[in-house]
């Protein structure tokens, strides 16, 4: 029994970590070709690629998002109970609902462009941008479904590898289009009189562009692999005893029923982003900022700042994905203890990599925008340091969210999202009218969103599971010692500069630094031990150096 108990912990953590490792090189590749795509179209056109990208999210959300969860969910509920038929007809469902429901995100998407970007955004020139992006709500619906129901039967390669391909594929392009109709956009507002803007803005479409080609390659590797894993599905399918499937419109009304709490506090948890760039643009422009002046700020926000810290929030939202099956398939066979080892493994693990995230990117903000985007501007390592916080928040209530939703508790994001939402909203107006922070009165209302989230979802947890959480080794340890690593990675940093006078080099050697002396600390301090490690990715090479070092007896 015990050793059943430790080997479904370890598949867990390993899924996770299979996920998390493709989302985080994902990312990892996202902010690689950021670099040269925000050479090539500015502030100015992150402004625009960032407006764009908010309001293709929403509707993404909404026609997409809930999907591969929900999906993910239904799977994994008939796999434990063995209605393999059952789960084919939930694919079949799950299709036709995404291309439905892309379709209808994608004429809205279209048609409701021009009063979006003008009226609701304060952002007409992102048009451009926003409707290349029409046609990749749909690929991305059908996609969805593919990865949830690989989720769902406890493998995570297919979307780990599809989210790499996705990644290489919109780099790619993205510069190569960014830089052909950048040229192109500057000759048309050459003739306009505004060749800065049109530039900016052809060359954020391009960026937009990649998006789409991304998506397709990931969708025709997802249904590569669909295809040859269908065959032998079928096969194992035939062998079932008796009929034990449900009708179509049991499944459509079951997946429904699962998507609306998924998507309700998905969309008020993503829904932030949108309505603090609406009511920022239309509080900066009552303040008497200039067009420029906030779109600049915006575009250093939603191009730099975002990009950075949602690297290691990756992290949570790949952990988050991989918890739900296994919570509820330890929920649904009335597991309760293995469902709290899981909550707890998932959150240590977390914390363990959130908080050094957060010190080291607060501690290196200046000589991370210098090494990545040339960018040494005192205004942009300001907002990186304020703001370094939110990945600490972020991550621990992007895995709450999901552990709700794996608890079958699909009700208590939603109030918590709709709660933490609001008074977010008190704070931002609050920091804009009485303070006049503009752009950091964003950074700082996101972050305590992510606070609020983070008080709002444990109580839930420890309300309907009864986990109480640990907070010695989870919270204290990892914060100690990411505040002893944070002095020694300054002091790293302060030291190569002096020596070599180089930026790069100096901030590459804080960070290696910085990892190693964390990974000591974290050990020293007991936060760790050896069960624990061995659970982790290579835990056995782990644990061997670690004996080897003397930090584990």
């Amino acid at each position: 029994m015990g050793n059943s108990k430790k080997k479904n912990s370890t598949s867990f953590l390993a899924q996770g970590s299979i996920l998390a490792i493709a989302s985080l090189l994902s990312r990892v590749i996202g902010l690689i070709y950021r670099m040269p795509l925000t050479a090539i179209i500015g502030d100015t056109g992150n402004d625009y690629y960032g407006s764009a990208y908010t309001i293709y999210n929403i509707l993404l959300i909404i026609s997409s998002y809930s999907l591969p969860l929900a999906v993910s969910k239904l799977v994994s509920a008939n796999i434990s109970q063995g209605r393999k038929s059952n789960v084919y007809r939930v694919l079949k469902c799950a299709l036709i609902f995404a291309f439905v429901s892309g379709t209808a995100a994608a004429l809205i998407l279209y048609f409701g462009a021009e009063f979006i970007t003008t009226t609701l955004l304060r952002t007409p020139m992102c048009i451009f941008a926003l409707k290349t992006l029409v046609p990749v709500l749909v690929i991305v619906a059908v996609l969805g479904v593919m990865r949830g129901f690989f989720q769902g039967l406890g493998t995570m390669m297919p979307s780990a590898v599809s989210q790499i391909l996705e990644q290489i594929a919109n780099a790619i392009v993205s510069v190569w289009a960014a830089y052909m109709l950048f040229s192109y956009g500057t000759k048309i507002g050459e003739l306009l009189g505004d060749s800065e803007n049109y530039g900016a803005a052809y060359g954020a479409a391009g960026g937009t562009i990649g998006t789409g080609v991304g998506a397709l390659v990931a969708l025709l590797f997802a249904t590569f692999v669909l295809v040859v894993y269908l065959r032998v599905f079928k096969k194992s399918m035939r062998k079932e005893r008796g009929n034990n499937s449900d009708s179509y419109g049991e499944i459509f009304r079951l997946l429904i029923v699962t998507i609306i709490p998924v998507l309700l506090s998905t969309t008020i948890y993503q829904c932030n982003t949108f309505i603090d760039q609406a009511v920022y643009k239309n509080l900066a422009v009552y303040q008497g900022y200039t067009t420029e002046e906030y779109g600049v700020w915006n575009g250093i926000y939603t191009g730099k700042y975002q990009v950075l810290i949602n690297v290691p929030i990756a992290i949570a939202s790949s952990l988050a994905a991989s918890s739900v099956p296994a919570l509820t398939a330890a929920y649904a066979n009335k597991k309760k203890g293995e469902a709290k080892r899981q909550i707890a493994l998932a959150t240590r693990f977390i914390m363990v990599v959130a908080f050094p995230c957060t010190v080291g990117m607060g501690v290196l903000a200046s000589p991370i925008l210098q090494m990545l985007f040339k960018d040494s501007s005192e205004l942009s390592a300001q907002m990186l340091r304020v703001g370094a916080v939110a990945i600490l928040f972020f991550s621990l209530s992007t895995l709450t969210n999901g552990l709700l939703q794996g608890m079958n508790r699909m009700k208590e994001p939603i109030k918590n999202a709709l709660i933490a939402l609001i008074l977010h909203l008190f704070v931002l107006v609050g920091l804009m009218l009485g303070l006049d922070l503009n752009i950091f009165a964003v950074i700082i209302a996101n972050a305590f969103f992510g606070f609020t989230m983070c008080i709002l979802n444990a109580r839930s947890i420890r309300r309907y599971s009864g986990y109480r959480q640990e907070v010695r080794k989870t919270f204290l340890v990892p914060a100690i010692a990411s505040v002893g690593m944070g002095v020694v990675v300054w002091l790293v940093y302060e030291l190569f500069l002096y020596l070599i006078r180089n930026n790069m080099i100096a901030t590459i050697f804080a960070i290696l630094a910085g990892v190693c002396v964390y990974a000591v600390l974290l050990l020293l301090l007991k936060g760790l031990n050896e069960q624990e490690i061995l659970r982790f990715p290579k835990g056995r090479a782990l644990v061997s150096l670690a004996k080897k070092l003397h930090l584990l007896r």
